[in-house]
């Protein structure tokens, strides 16, 4: 049975959660991104929360939610490549629970240093997000501590607050692209599109270096994946949640995969015309609408800059062309 998604009741409720850390964030046309796509082009600005991406919505209902229930523990562990584990990092912080945070070894400096400022332990674990999920849990089993998963239905509650926003904003969207990492952002958008009855078309967006979510969609199964990329870490996933795939599978118009190239091109895309810092999967979005710019003329298009933590030498480099 596929997890059970937020109601608009439910939406409107985490709302005023998320609205006690920061406001609402803005969605606008860009005109020089709409001239080139040959569309009326929208972003919704998730890289303008306190830490830097969309996820940090969800860490904020996942604590209310234990908090309401009176389950708040001593200590919660978790697994990332960066923006959740701020996420979960901030709303520890502010319930005073004890936080560790396992990333992969090679992880972002600036993403890991960020978690450390909120308090974080971090622990430094495995090649890739998978090996650091998996001694995340086993940590947790062994402390007695409360394993933080990457997809949750309290998670859900707060992240489909972002495509409330985006969708009660604009409400004549045509087609939305949403990247999909461990799924709770392609599960929310879908979440949020039920609750208000919106039109758009959704179409999920993958890491063509990291496939599992696309490959699964097309089995109609969990089909575990090698990961290679090397810009867009918030996708790089190489098991699909089974419950997440549930929701995704009768839900998503279809799956485009965009390969790190198509990925720099949109950062230096959305630097030059909006001035804004795209991490790899902040820019799938926009990657992928733009590989599918010919089907989009004349259209209403939302895209999503998720999020914008991306290592300054990194950036450096993509916008350089020298990645």
């Amino acid at each position: 049975m596929p997890l059970q998604l937020p109601h608009l009741q439910d939406i409107e409720a985490a709302a005023q959660v998320v609205y006690q850390s920061f406001q609402a964030t803005p969605q606008y046309r860009w005109g020089t991104l709409s001239q080139r796509l040959g569309a009326d082009c929208w972003v919704k600005h998730e890289n303008h929360t306190p830490v830097g991406a969309f996820k940090i919505r969800g860490g904020l209902t996942y604590f209310d939610q234990l908090q309401q229930r009176g389950e708040l523990p001593r200590e919660v562990i978790s697994a990332t490549r960066g923006n959740h584990g701020q996420s979960i990092g901030w709303a520890a912080r502010a319930n005073g629970v004890a936080c560790s945070i396992v990333v992969p070894q090679g992880n972002s400096l600036e993403k890991n240093a960020a978690m450390r400022a909120l308090g974080v332990n971090l622990i430094e674990h495995g090649d890739d997000f998978q090996a650091a999920r998996e001694h995340a849990m086993r940590l947790a089993a062994e402390r007695g501590a409360h394993m933080v998963p990457s997809y949750h239905k309290d998670l859900l509650r707060g992240v489909s607050t972002y495509w409330w926003e985006f969708f009660r904003a604009v409400p004549q969207l045509d087609v939305v692209y949403v990247p999909i990492g461990q799924g709770s952002g392609a599960c929310s958008a879908i979440a949020a599109k039920l609750a208000l009855g919106h039109q758009a078309r959704i179409v999920g967006v993958v890491s063509a270096h990291a496939t599992t979510y696309a490959d699964s969609i097309t089995a109609g199964r969990v089909v575990e994946a090698p990961v290679s990329t090397e810009l867009a870490d918030g996708m790089a996933c190489r098991v699909a949640d089974a419950a997440a795939l549930a929701v995704l599978m009768p839900h998503l118009e279809r799956v485009v995969k965009v390969s790190d190239d198509e990925v720099a091109q949109a950062m230096r895309t959305l630097f030059a015309d909006t001035h804004n810092v795209a991490e790899g999967a902040g820019a799938a979005s926009f990657a992928a609408a733009w590989q599918e710019r010919e089907s989009l003329k004349g259209k209403i298009v939302g895209t999503t800059l998720c999020g914008g933590n991306v290592d300054s030498e990194v950036f450096a480099k993509v916008l350089a062309n020298t990645n």
